[in-house]
This record gives structure tokens, C-alpha cells and sequence, in this order.
């Protein structure tokens, strides 16, 4: 198969271009293998991230032949072309070829603190949830912060300080989260400008998320939460 691979070194003050590679695909051959074949046989100066190679961490998430994909988990043969296009998660800056800086999308996820926060005494031994409450929360927890809803929201393209959809969701799971004690001052947290009422519910998103989590859902509850807040009827 024909890998065609973004390159874009911001040092050398070269425009960004294409190199091709030919790889030797074999059964069971992901995309991220045929990138490190690359990068151990043909050309050591590519640059991408990967971690786990399990579809957990969500370090290779690229733009590749035109989707958004985890590169470990995208296998060569269900892509049915000879020839494989990889780019860089879109409207970030690129730090190295296929490399992004996403310094500033893990700050916006901070600023939600996604992290369950009490003020209560500690229980003796654990504080317990239910498995109607965690049920709850079961889609929204599987995100992995691989920024790829981030990437395709067309909001975030022309609204920088809008927090978007990863950080909204992770608000969410934890406003969700019935061990939590810091529902209504999170909730304030994406109440304002930049937050829920950002998002125009246009489902990219969904689209791109490769963990299939329905983002807008989730936000569009948040918004519904928001309201009944300022109405001052919302209970967890």
C-alpha cells in the first residue's frame, strides 16, 4: 500500500507537503503499524504519537483518508484503498509533521475540574455507587481525551476560548457522577460565555468521536440543567 504522509517541520521554514512510502501490508496491519514500518525502515525523521496501541490513551488519533480515526485500531485492509492519506488532527498547531500541541485543549478540560470533588467526611471505607447510578454515566466515561471531537467542532475553529465538546462532556460525567459533591459548582463553570451555549449542536462531534459517544446528547442535557439552575429548580 502507498502511505502519503504529512510533513511540516516549523524550524525549517518549508511549506508543508506530502512524502510517499511504499509498505508491505500484511494481515491484521494497522495504520499505526504501517507508520512505525516507516519510521524503522524508511524515513527515522517522521514524527506521530502513540502509546498504548489498545485504543485507550487516545495518542494517535490522525485525519486519516479523510475520517477521524485511532491509527492503532484502524486496520489497513478495512480502509479498501492501496493508498492511505495521513494527516494531523485539523485546527490544531503543529508541532512536527503528524504531532499537534494540545496544551491548550487539556487546559480547557482542567478548567471543568474532571475529577470527583467532595466536602463531606470521607466514608470509612469507600463511597459507594450504584450500578443504576454508574449506568448513567456509562457512554460519557469511555472518553479518552484523543481531541478528535475538538477538531471537528466548527465551532472551536472560529472560537478559540470555547471550551468544547471533550470538556463539556467530561463536565458532565462528573456532574453525573452520584459519588460527586461539586455538581452545582461545576455546572456554573459551563454556564458561561464560552461554554454550553457555544455549542450549536451541529454533531460533528458525534461523528468523529472513535469511542462513539454521543457528545451533543450530553451537552444538550447540560443546557437543560443550566436553565433549571438559573430557574433554581435543578437537583441533582
Amino acid at each position: 500500500v502507498s502511505f502519503s504522509d504529512y510533513r511540516f517541520n516549523p524550524e525549517t521554514g518549508k511549506e508543508p507537503h506530502f512524502d510517499k512510502y511504499e509498505v508491505l501490508a500484511r494481515d491484521g496491519m494497522t495504520v499505526l503499524d504501517g507508520l512505525l514500518y516507516i519510521l524503522d525502515n524508511v524515513d527515522p525523521t517522521l514524527s506521530f504519537r502513540f502509546a498504548c496501541r489498545e485504543g485507550v490513551c487516545g495518542s494517535c488519533a490522525m485525519f486519516i483518508n479523510g475520517s477521524y480515526r485511532l491509527a492503532c485500531q484502524t486496520q489497513i485492509k478495512n480502509l479498501k484503498s492501496s493508498k492511505i492519506e495521513v494527516q494531523p488532527l485539523p485546527n490544531f498547531p503543529i508541532i512536527k509533521d503528524l504531532v499537534v500541541d494540545l496544551a491548550a485543549f487539556f487546559e480547557k478540560v482542567e478548567k471543568v475540574m474532571p475529577y470527583i470533588k467532595t466536602v463531606s467526611a470521607p466514608p470509612e471505607k469507600e463511597r459507594l455507587q450504584t450500578q443504576h447510578d454508574r449506568h448513567r454515566i456509562n457512554e460519557v466515561i469511555d472518553c479518552i481525551l484523543c481531541a478528535a471531537c475538538q477538531s471537528a467542532c466548527p465551532q472551536g475553529w472560529t472560537d478559540k476560548d470555547f471550551l468544547g465538546p471533550a470538556a463539556l462532556i467530561k463536565a458532565y460525567r462528573f456532574i453525573g457522577d452520584s459519588r460527586d459533591e461539586a455538581a452545582k459548582e461545576r455546572l456554573k463553570l459551563v454556564m458561561g460565555e464560552d461554554g454550553v451555549w457555544r455549542c450549536h449542536s451541529v454533531f460533528n462531534c458525534v461523528e468523529a468521536c472513535p469511542k462513539k459517544i454521543n457528545q451533543t446528547v450530553a451537552i444538550s442535557s447540560l443546557k437543560r440543567k443550566a436553565v433549571a439552575q438559573k430557574l433554581k429548580f435543578w437537583q441533582r
